[in-house]
């Protein structure tokens, strides 16, 4: 059995994790708070970063976007037309670029800044937590709706966000979003194209751990395990 260590509540973690879920891959979840830099986990990512997927043979591989290239090159052809990274290139090209926008600008833009804000500086464990910062609320709330949108457009124009397909580029954004929707951060009557995706991504098997979800001290938002919103 593999060994994931992520938090709960990061992106790139819950990426990972629905990847599993999504391969009927049992693994043990480990949650690593990477503000320890414990020196046993600096031993497996020197990055000091999550996630890092641990193989029963030891393999150790660190960071989303490896973990899911990793996955597909030793799992992905058993799931033959459901490979989550299509066999073409122009395909794979478009997947690529998705996952960049949701990891990287999303990220940076939107989940970022909310959790720092709204989680990170509120519940710090060192006794230094501060109240969130309304300017950075405030512009993350915007481009989140920018985000939004920008969904609700590509996937007027097809059925999933890369193509007729659930791959990749679904998983990392439905991460993305799940982690804010948690907070209670998403305003999904923004766009009802982006709101119908979202709830047939949450009804997925592969989305029930991230529901059973939990931070200390820290409910999340009522509809969020609600598959019906």
């Amino acid at each position: 059995m593999a060994t994931l260590y992520h938090h709960p509540l990061d992106p790139h973690s819950r990426f990972v994790r629905l990847i599993m879920g999504e391969l009927q891959m049992e693994g043990e979840l480990v949650e690593e708070n990477v503000f320890e830099r414990r020196r046993e986990f600096l031993a497996l990512n020197p990055a000091g970063t999550i996630p890092v997927l641990v193989e029963l043979d030891g393999q150790v591989v660190p960071g989303a976007n490896v973990i899911a290239e990793y996955l597909d090159e030793t799992r992905g052809l058993a799931l033959a037309d459901r490979r989550l990274l299509p066999e073409d290139p122009s395909g794979r090209v478009e997947v690529r670029r998705l996952l960049n926008w949701f990891h990287v600008k999303f990220y940076m833009e939107v989940g970022e800044p909310l959790l720092n804000e709204k989680l990170f500086k509120r519940h710090a464990t060192n006794g230094a937590a501060t109240a969130p910062d309304p300017g950075i609320l405030r512009a993350a709330r915007s481009n989140l709706r920018y985000h939004l949108h920008y969904l609700g457009h590509i996937l007027h124009q097809h059925n999933w966000i890369a193509g007729d397909r659930l791959t990749y580029a679904d998983l990392a954004a439905a991460a993305q979003l799940s982690a804010i929707d948690y907070l209670g951060e998403v305003d999904w009557s923004a766009d009802e194209t982006a709101k119908l995706w979202y709830a047939k991504l949450k009804s997925r098997p592969a989305f029930r751990t991230l529901l059973g979800d939990r931070i200390r001290g820290l409910l999340p938002a009522g509809h969020y395990t609600d598959l019906d919103f």
